[in-house]
């Protein structure tokens, strides 16, 4: 992005994000530490959760603090609800209030056919997908009630559209999953005054997810078909991310962002 257009940008958001409290998850890797950066640029104080990524993490929030703004690093395996829910507490402690839950846990874990799927393997994807994002999204509700706009955004997946490549069954479903997930929050929370959206990132390289699982030969082979002719990158789901989370008492709710550079477009 050219440095005017990014400051353009930056101060667009700063307007609706200067001193909110925002808790991502999993805000310390890939797209999830692209959002964290943007967040922080945005002048929001930050509760940054990781599961590996520490060193990231408080290299993130001596950034924040440097900025002038709050900011925690908190570790935690989100599919185990106590952790879930500490998570939660510590931010509400450290911040004394959440206006903003951004759901981004998430892996493939492995690439395995039907054949090859085993309950222990299935249950475990869904866990760190779907069910983690319950546990987080349950114990942050109270809280975020408690301001007159707040806002949930949940990353999805386009895999979750159109079903991903082979191997990537259980993965796929659980992001479809999560685009039910988010429609049916958009009902639930609304009349609390809490938005739901989600976004749906297609190929965004440079990340450790594709970094894992995307060989060189299949990110040319997609990008050879997306109609703008590029891959995506992490910054380009940040900016879509700020925009749902900041749309304070916007009109866009249960929505879901497609950012995919033209493939899925309905």
């Amino acid at each position: 992005m050219q440095d005017w257009k990014k400051k353009l940008y930056l101060e667009n958001m700063n307007i609706k994000l200067t001193g909110k409290n925002v808790l991502i998850t999993a805000g310390a890797q890939g797209i999830g530490e692209a959002i964290t950066k943007h967040l922080i640029d945005s002048g929001a104080n930050v509760a940054i959760h990781y599961f590996s990524s520490s060193d990231t993490a408080e290299q993130l929030t001596s950034y924040a603090i440097s900025k002038g703004q709050k900011a925690v690093a908190i570790g935690g395996d989100l599919t185990k609800e106590a952790d879930a829910n500490i998570l939660v507490e510590q931010t509400v402690a450290a911040f004394g209030g959440l206006d903003i839950l951004i759901n981004n846990a998430g892996s493939l874990v492995a690439r395995r056919m039907l054949s090859e799927m085993t309950l222990e393997f299935w249950q475990k994807v869904m866990d760190i997908n779907l069910t983690s994002m319950m546990f987080v999204t349950r114990a942050a509700v109270s809280h975020l009630a408690k301001n007159e706009n707040s806002s949930i955004v949940n990353l999805a997946s386009l895999a979750g559209r159109k079903g991903g490549h082979p191997g990537s069954l259980v993965y796929s479903t659980s992001k479809g999953a999560i685009l039910t997930f988010t429609r049916a929050l958009s009902s639930e929370l609304g009349p609390k005054g809490i938005r739901v959206n989600a976004v749906t990132p297609g190929l965004i390289l440079g990340t450790s997810f594709h970094n894992t699982h995307t060989t060189e030969e299949s990110a040319a082979e997609t990008t050879a078909n997306i109609p703008i002719k590029r891959a995506g990158n992490a910054d380009d789901v940040a900016r879509a991310v700020l925009y749902l989370a900041s749309e304070y008492d916007g009109f866009i709710s249960g929505a879901t962002l497609d950012i995919n550079g033209g493939v899925y477009n309905m």
